[in-house]
């Protein structure tokens, strides 16, 4: 199927998404800092630039978009225009975040991972849930967890 929008515009819409500093890696931040936690954004000497990086801890946390990381959720679909390159696009974020979750487990750090469906959408859930689920776990010591849309 073709797509609705001439390659330049889709270029330029394409352009405009973040991969950084998005809504719900905000809403994540500003609630980790409210309640006290400080730490690094996006630090490049750590496998796959987590979101959020507690060195006190040894705790790292990522969050994904579902459309950008092949969530299995209900903000996921497979785009019907240049099919094989958004398949081969999203397996190699798939193959990297692996690779970056595992390098950072051989080094001893904990890894979280919140899915935008935790935050948004009919699945959401609640914000101080999240929060609290989190801050639970930077305190705990367990070594991964995953939170996504109910």
């Amino acid at each position: 199927m073709a797509d609705i929008v001439a390659p330049d515009v889709r270029s330029r819409m394409m352009a405009g998404i973040r991969n950084k500093d998005t809504k719900p890696e905000m809403a994540i931040r500003k609630g980790l800092h409210r309640v006290g936690f400080r730490f690094l954004l996006h630090d490049k000497r750590f496998p796959g630039k987590p979101d959020l990086i507690f060195p006190k801890w040894r705790a790292a946390i990522f969050v994904n978009g579902c459309f950008w990381h092949g969530h299995d959720c209900h903000l996921f679909k497979w785009p019907s225009s240049r099919e094989q390159f958004w398949r081969d696009k999203i397996a190699r974020n798939q193959e990297n975040d692996a690779r970056a979750f595992g390098i950072l487990r051989e080094t001893g750090w904990r890894v979280a991972l919140v899915w935008e469906c935790a935050l948004k959408g009919k699945a959401r859930l609640d914000e101080p849930e999240i929060l609290r689920k989190l801050t639970d776990w930077i305190r705990s010591g367990s070594e991964t967890m995953t939170i996504r849309g109910s």
